[in-house]
């Protein structure tokens, strides 16, 4: 798999008895199909785990949702202490460009979920926002923020 522009981790693989290879997902508690899309998730999981503090079992991967009564799935959503959802997070795998279409598409996705932050990452370049809903503006910020700043 290509060098991300996060730090490495400490990542099981499994390969199947078709040659498919897997990685493990600590947040579903299983082995998922190694996709480049899979490899950014696992390691944009554990970034936020283990540099931003994001407490491991707040964070859902492959978050189910009904979007104009189709069912689509998010790919990784935090929640807050309550349990309400706080970041929503959009993968595309290395060699995909982050574009406008990215951006409409996890904004559609937020349309359900309403939640303050919204981040996208194809592993190489990462982008954060902060909605601010009161005054109907989206900033970009510099850095993913650390959890406690949320």
């Amino acid at each position: 798999m290509i060098e991300l522009n996060l730090p490495t981790f400490d990542y099981r693989l499994k390969r199947k008895a078709d040659g498919n290879i897997t990685i493990w997902d600590a947040t579903r508690s299983r082995y998922v199909m190694l996709t480049p899309e899979e490899w950014v998730r696992q390691h944009f999981v554990a970034f936020l785990v283990a540099h931003r503090d994001y407490p491991a079992g707040r964070i859902g991967n492959e978050i189910s949702l009904s979007l104009n009564g189709r069912p689509r799935r998010c790919d990784t959503l935090v929640y807050d202490a309550q349990g309400a959802p706080l970041v929503l997070v959009e993968y595309k795998a290395p060699h995909i460009s982050i574009t406008q279409e990215t951006f409409d598409q996890i904004v559609r996705y937020n349309m359900i979920f309403c939640v303050p932050y919204i981040i996208v990452s194809n592993g190489l370049s990462h982008y954060c926002c902060r909605i601010d809903y009161d005054n109907r503006t989206c900033v970009f910020l510099s850095q993913i923020p650390k959890y406690d700043e949320l």
